[in-house]
C-alpha cells in the first residue's frame, strides 16, 4: 500500500482573534498543518507569526492577496498541498467550530481507507443557531438524491477528510463550488465519481461573540447560492442517473451504518 501522508488545511477569512487558539490546537495534534489565508483584511493572519517564527514542523501559512471563497482557497492548498507530497487533506474551519480532538478519528478512518473520503457528521450542541440546525435538512435532502442515496451524512459540515487526488479531480471538473457551495458540491461530485464514503460523528460548537465567534454566513445570500447550485446538480444528476443506478451502491456502506 501506497504510503498516507495526510496534512490539515484550513481555510481562513477575517477570523479575527480566535483563529490564532484554533490553529494553536490543531497544531497540538502533531499533524502537518496548513493555514490558508483568504484575502483576509483584519490583520488575522498577524496572529499566526509567532507560528511562522517558530516553525513548528510542517507548519506553513499561504496568502491569497484577495477574497475568492471557501472552495478556493481548499483549492489552491491542496494544488500546494499534492506538489509536496501529501496524498490526504483534513479540512477544518479556522472559527473553532471543530474540535482538535476528533483529529486522530478521522486520520486512523483514512489509514484504514485510504481511498475514501471522510466526511464529518455534525453532533450539535445549544451552541448551534437553529437556523443552521434545521436549513441544513433541505440541502441534505437534495443531496441524497442527487447521489442516489450513497451515503453522504452531512452536505454541509466542514471537517472532512479528502483524498487529494479525488477532491482535485471533482473541483477541476467544474468552474463552481468556489464559496458557500464548496462542501455539498464537492460531496455529491465525489459520490458521482464512485469515492467511498465514510460519515464519522463529530461535536460541533459556534462559539460565542464573547469568545471571538464570527459567521460569514448570509442567509439570503448563501441559501441563493445553495438554491442555484441544486438545481444545477439535480440536472447533472438526470444526466448520470442510468450509469449511477447501475453501478451499485457505496462499498463502504457498512461502515456509514457503524460509524452513524
Amino acid at each position: 500500500m501506497a504510503e498516507v501522508r495526510p496534512l490539515i488545511l484550513i481555510p481562513s477569512y477575517n477570523t479575527g482573534r480566535i483563529l490564532r487558539d484554533t490553529v494553536a490546537g490543531i497544531l497540538a495534534a502533531g499533524t502537518p498543518v496548513w493555514v490558508v489565508v483568504d484575502g483576509s483584511t483584519d490583520g488575522s493572519d498577524q496572529l499566526l507569526e509567532p507560528f511562522e517564527i517558530d516553525s513548528p514542523p510542517g507548519f506553513r501559512v499561504l496568502r491569497l492577496a484577495v477574497n475568492q471563497g471557501k472552495g478556493s482557497a481548499v483549492l489552491h492548498g491542496a494544488i500546494e498541498a499534492a506538489r509536496a507530497g501529501y496524498t490526504h487533506v483534513l479540512t477544518m474551519d479556522s472559527d473553532g467550530q471543530h474540535p482538535a480532538a476528533s483529529i486522530p478519528r478521522f486520520l486512523e478512518t483514512s489509514a484504514r481507507h485510504p481511498e475514501a473520503v471522510v466526511f464529518g457528521k455534525p453532533v450539535f450542541d445549544a451552541s448551534a443557531p437553529a437556523i443552521r440546525v434545521n436549513g441544513r435538512k433541505v440541502s441534505n435532502f437534495w443531496t441524497h438524491l442527487e447521489t442516489l442515496f450513497w451515503g453522504v451524512g452531512d452536505s454541509l459540515f466542514g471537517m472532512r477528510l479528502y483524498p487529494i487526488e479525488d477532491l482535485i479531480a471533482v473541483m477541476r471538473s467544474t468552474r463552481f463550488a468556489r464559496r458557500f457551495d464548496f462542501e455539498p458540491e464537492v460531496a455529491v461530485r465525489l459520490c458521482w465519481r464512485g469515492v467511498p464514503v465514510i460519515n464519522l460523528p463529530t461535536p460541533v460548537r459556534y462559539p460565542s461573540k464573547e469568545d471571538g465567534g464570527i459567521s460569514q454566513f448570509r442567509y439570503l445570500r448563501d441559501n441563493t447560492l445553495l438554491t442555484w447550485m441544486h438545481l444545477r446538480l439535480l440536472t447533472g444528476f438526470l444526466i448520470r442517473l442510468p450509469r449511477l443506478v447501475f453501478r451499485g451502491g457505496n462499498p463502504l456502506s457498512s461502515h456509514i451504518s457503524s460509524h452513524s
